[in-house]
């Protein structure tokens, strides 16, 4: 991956699998490296130890509690600004999958407010940062998962109809959908926006649904699925690369462009999307 010494990297989710893979990268490849975990002892361990590994001094924790509550997403944008004069690369890399429909603390479904709203809120907050530090990049780990799923407008939540694959299929197309609305928002040559799919990875994703679920997708990510180093080395190349430097709003699969669904793909659909991210986040921007 290029040299990414002086640059300052932020990656959600990065104290176990693809994001703690991706932050030992970025902080090998010499960039100030922010780790981003829920549980501050979990965070400062993490750091601590890509820190070592790394020989880097310059990785340091930040703990937060639950990045689908939109108050905790906004206390985390305010320390990373009040921290750091200056940000060049946003990973929103934190995600989960729900089996059964939760709402959070403040009364919003836990996949659209974790997978989705999350993200649009950090990125929305830390926009003006990132766009001052330029280039600078912020990169959405998305999923081949939103294919064959749509995004109903009027139901982002599950109100009306709930399964846990389809609105966490559904998260991904309004992911890439934020993305493709991101990047309409600043030249390529300041701010590029892009999402990527890591592939099936062997990892703890799904352990937060019981036993049985946790097993199955467990077994999957043994039988089928591709190391969270692999993964991360692909995402760090998004992230870095001077080949990609100037690509916004694209979608890659590994390290290779390719276009999303139609569902992630219609402009209208991301601008209404946006708007109503932006009105859910409207007391914390």
């Amino acid at each position: 991956m290029a040299n990414a010494r002086g640059r300052v990297a932020v990656v959600t989710g990065a104290t176990s699998g693809i994001g703690r893979a991706l932050a030992e990268a970025l902080a090998a490849a010499g960039a100030v490296t922010v780790v981003v975990g829920r549980g501050e002892a979990r965070a400062v361990r993490a750091a601590a130890e890509i820190s070592s590994r790394t020989s880097n001094p310059h990785v340091y924790p930040i703990g937060v509690s639950d990045l689908a509550l939109r108050a905790e997403v906004a206390r985390l944008a305010q320390v990373l600004l009040d921290r750091y004069p200056r940000i060049h690369l946003l990973v929103n890399n934190a995600g989960g999958y729900f089996h059964r429909r939760e709402l959070t603390s403040e009364g919003l479904e836990r996949t659209f407010a974790l997978n989705v709203l999350g993200p649009f809120l950090l990125t929305a907050r830390l926009a003006r940062r990132l766009e001052e530090s330029g280039p600078s990049r912020v990169l959405m780990v998305a999923s081949e998962a939103h294919r064959h799923q749509d995004v109903d407008l009027g139901d982002l939540q599950g109100d009306r109809q709930y399964r846990g694959y389809r609105a966490y299929g559904r998260s991904k197309v309004e992911l890439l959908l934020l993305t493709r609305e991101f990047a309409h928002r600043w030249p390529a040559t300041t701010l590029t926006v892009n999402a990527a799919h890591p592939g099936f990875v062997a990892s703890g994703f799904g352990k937060n649904n019981g036993v049985g679920i946790a097993l199955a997708i467990g077994l999957l990510g043994r039988l089928f699925g591709r190391s969270a180093r692999a993964a991360a080395a692909d995402l760090a190349f998004l992230a870095t690369d001077p080949s990609v430097a100037t690509t916004t709003g694209a979608y890659f699969d590994r390290r290779l462009p390719r276009s999303p669904s139609p569902a992630a793909s219609d402009p209208v659909a991301a601008l209404r999307l946006f708007e109503a991210c932006a009105e859910l986040s409207k007391p914390f921007l």
